[in-house]
């Protein structure tokens, strides 16, 4: 036999198996937190007008063009007004500014990124929704993902083309709404 006998078939390659790569709608830009108890009296005591002048005396340029996850870290009781007021110092400069934690944070930008997906690009086919990531991707993300797939693909997996989990396939003659 000879080596043109032989020919290796990359059948990933070739299969109409369509890869849905979270990362892809990764969001760029600084991530960054804010603790309020800093302008609270002692971390815990809301006093209005030396929260507010805490405020005023502030950097908030520093946020310009980032992500902010601000929250208070202690026990305080902080109304939602001064939340809101927060938000009318950082919106000026942050790039998004979610009331949370880091995590909520990446959340919160990628269900923005996938509400702008146009999901019909997988109509019928089948999807692997790609496991590894070498950026930050939360849980939650995964499974709008699903979510919206499922609506639409033909089948849709987990992780890589050589080793995926099947997470959904659609019944022959059902209509999906």
């Amino acid at each position: 036999m000879s080596s043109e006998d032989f020919t290796i078939e990359n059948r990933v390659a070739s299969s109409a198996l369509k890869t849905f790569n979270l990362e892809d709608y990764y969001s760029p830009g600084l991530r960054n937190s804010l603790d309020l108890s800093q302008f609270l009296y002692e971390g815990f005591l809301l006093k209005e007008k030396d929260f507010r002048a805490a405020l005023l005396a502030y950097n908030w340029s520093q946020y310009q063009n980032q992500h902010l996850a601000f929250f208070c870290s202690t026990n305080a009781i902080v109304p939602a007004w001064a939340y809101m007021l927060v938000n009318t110092y950082l919106s000026p400069y942050a790039a998004t500014s979610i009331l949370g934690n880091l995590e909520s944070l990446e959340s919160h930008l990628y269900q923005a990124a996938m509400a702008q997906i146009d999901w019909t690009v997988f109509a019928d086919k089948a999807v692997i929704i790609k496991g590894c990531s070498q950026k930050p991707v939360p849980q939650n993300a995964y499974l709008w993902a699903t979510t919206a797939l499922q609506k639409v693909a033909k089948s849709v997996m987990y992780g890589e083309a050589c080793s995926a989990v099947p997470l959904y396939k659609k019944k022959k003659g059902s209509l999906l709404l």
